[in-house]
């Protein structure tokens, strides 16, 4: 197996393991982040009823012009996201990392989601 698809399949395993420990619901949606080379997603999900509720990424328009996927670009979509879920009217939220490591981007998304009043 080469590196990448084992890197890969660690990330899996361990997103699988934090998954059967957490779930969301529609009063708490579990805040989904995943990371690829190019682009940053999160989103929200209520796994009760498997709805997404709001959502936001680096491919959005909103964000489009930003460039290169930085730590501050990952602070900008957790603000995104945030904004798009107090619209919602969900205030707290559980974080899932996705099996990334909480560091750089993905400690960025979900402070700048918590700078903008989500809860977790």
């Amino acid at each position: 197996m080469s590196s990448s698809k084992q890197t890969r399949q660690h990330r899996i395993t361990r997103h699988r393991r934090v998954r059967k420990k957490i779930s969301g619901s529609s009063e708490r949606p579990r805040l989904s982040v995943f990371s690829s080379n190019k682009h940053l997603y999160a989103q929200l999900i209520d796994d009760l009823s498997g709805q997404t509720i709001a959502s936001a990424s680096t491919v959005d328009a909103d964000l489009r012009g930003e460039g290169a996927l930085s730590v501050e670009v990952a602070g900008k979509v957790g603000k995104l996201v945030a904004k798009r879920a107090m619209e919602k009217g969900v205030r707290s939220v559980v974080f899932d990392r996705g099996g990334f490591r909480f560091h750089g981007k993905v400690k960025a998304l979900a402070d700048g989601a918590r700078e903008e009043g989500l809860e977790f």
